[in-house]
């Protein structure tokens, strides 16, 4: 069974890093075997909003952030790994193997 993992992306300028971070750990993800959705709160508003439905199923929650997290309400009693929005871009399988972690409770 395929692990699943959601994310939030969002830097303080809301442009760039966002970005790429929600890239890194696309790709990461995929070549990783691992599931993610990621939500980017850029400049331009947010984009792929997660479901309440996304984060029931997330078994933990990144928050690739260097700017408070719109909504963050939405995630009470999951487990989150907070770290820079720079984080993944450095090394995404390292973020997704913490987040993993996290998770099993490790």
């Amino acid at each position: 069974m395929k692990r699943k993992l959601i994310a939030i992306t969002a830097c303080a300028t809301g442009i760039a890093h966002t970005y790429m971070a929600e890239k890194a750990l696309r790709k990461a993800a995929k070549e990783m075997d691992v599931l993610i959705k990621v939500e980017t709160q850029g400049a331009t508003g947010i984009g792929n909003r997660l479901t309440e439905k996304d984060v029931q199923i997330g078994e933990a929650v990144i928050f690739a952030t260097d700017t408070k997290v719109r909504d963050s309400e939405r995630f009470d009693g999951k487990k989150i790994l907070d770290i820079n929005v720079s984080d993944p871009i450095k090394d995404a399988k390292k973020v997704i193997n913490d987040a993993l972690a996290l998770a099993d409770g490790e």
